[in-house]
């Protein structure tokens, strides 16, 4: 399955219940200006490499996440490069 069928997006002035989530998977905002609402598998939580993602935002931004999700700011390239890369194992 493509990353791009695996990753459900859905721009940030949207407004979602929580509840449209799946089973298995958790929603993070990703972007540096404007948002994007991606839901992933909460199996990438646990992977070193999208874990070392979050250290680097932890360390350069902190835990405020004015959303109410995890918010995750950097480019959705490079998030998606992460994300694509995860999906291979």
């Amino acid at each position: 399955m493509a990353i791009h069928q695996m990753l459900r997006r859905s721009l940030s002035g949207e407004r979602r219940s929580p509840s449209e989530v799946p089973k298995g998977h958790v929603a993070v905002y990703v972007g540096e200006n404007e948002k994007t609402r991606f839901v992933i598998p909460v199996s990438y939580l646990n992977q070193p490499l999208f874990q070392e993602l979050l250290c680097q935002v932890e360390e350069e931004y902190g835990f405020d996440h004015p959303m109410g999700g995890l918010t995750i700011p950097c480019n959705h390239d490079f998030f998606l490069e992460v994300t694509s890369r995860l999906g291979g194992l």
